[in-house]
């Protein structure tokens, strides 16, 4: 089943690379909750400090990202905990 075509909300073309971007209409954003709160995810090395901790995403514009994310915590941490939440609405902030 192929994916549905996305609204396309707004679109700019750089006319020198013709690289374009595009402003793509969602239902939200999907994120992976830990006990019904939001969490940040990283990850490292025990043995070395180099190149450092990574922190990975918890929040995605597309649903199975974040379920495969949930269900893959679930399994690893031996628990039912985390969980996906779509945020849709919620305050704004000035920039």
């Amino acid at each position: 089943m192929p994916r549905p075509k996305p609204n396309v909300l707004l679109e700019h073309v750089d006319k020198k690379t013709y690289k374009s971007e595009q402003i793509i209409a969602s239902e939200g954003i999907w994120a992976v909750y830990y006990q019904e709160k939001p969490f940040n995810l990283k990850s490292g090395n025990k043995l070395i400090d180099y190149p450092g901790p990574k922190y990975k995403k918890t929040s995605f514009s597309n649903p199975g990202h974040a379920k495969n994310l949930a269900r893959k915590l679930n399994k690893l941490f031996n628990t039912q905990d985390f969980s996906v939440v779509l945020l849709n609405h919620g305050e704004t902030q000035s920039q």
